[in-house]
């Protein structure tokens, strides 16, 4: 009797060396993770989406509301509306502009505390913050619509590798 065995025998793993898994655990081979690893990254890329866009209609309907035009003197935008990010710039610097002209190039820290001209500089840089809280909060919707697209993408492309991982394995 020999001791080798033929090709149609089946030769049983040696001990301690691990058999390899049945095909039916590399079929199953888990993608759910990562598809809900995409699923989340793209709720969160809408959420995002419609937070910035709508912060951006929002802010715009406020500043429309308030019936601002760009000064005609402004460097830029002259006698426009003010309802967006670069209109309510123009008209915080015009403001600033005019402020300066009043006050002899004075700031409102400059001014003595009796001037009455310090009226005029408080109000001018009140107006001016306002203008520039309207301009971040343009800036800040605009990063939020711009991250949400972001991760709307990077959640589709999850999709896509998640899918594609899945028809590999079985």
């Amino acid at each position: 009797m020999s001791t080798e065995s033929s090709p149609s025998e089946a030769v049983p793993p040696e001990s301690g060396t691990p058999a390899e898994p049945p095909p039916t655990a590399a079929a199953t081979r888990g993608t759910g993770h990562v598809r809900l690893l995409a699923i989340i990254v793209m709720i969160g890329g809408v959420i995002l989406l419609v937070a910035g866009a709508l912060t951006w209609f929002v802010v715009r309907d406020q500043l429309s509301d308030e019936k601002i035009t760009v000064s005609e003197d402004a460097d830029h935008f002259g006698g426009e509306k003010v309802d967006g990010p670069f209109t309510a710039y123009a008209e915080a610097d015009i403001i600033n502009e005019h402020a300066l002209d009043e006050t002899d190039g004075l700031t409102y820290a400059q001014l003595e505390r009796d001037d009455p001209r310090r009226e005029t500089a408080v109000t001018a840089s009140f107006l001016r913050a306002s203008l520039y809280t309207s301009v971040v909060a343009f800036g800040v919707a605009a990063f939020a619509f711009g991250i949400g697209l972001l991760l709307l993408v990077s959640g589709w492309v999850l999709l896509r590798v998640e899918r594609s991982l899945r028809t590999t394995t079985t």
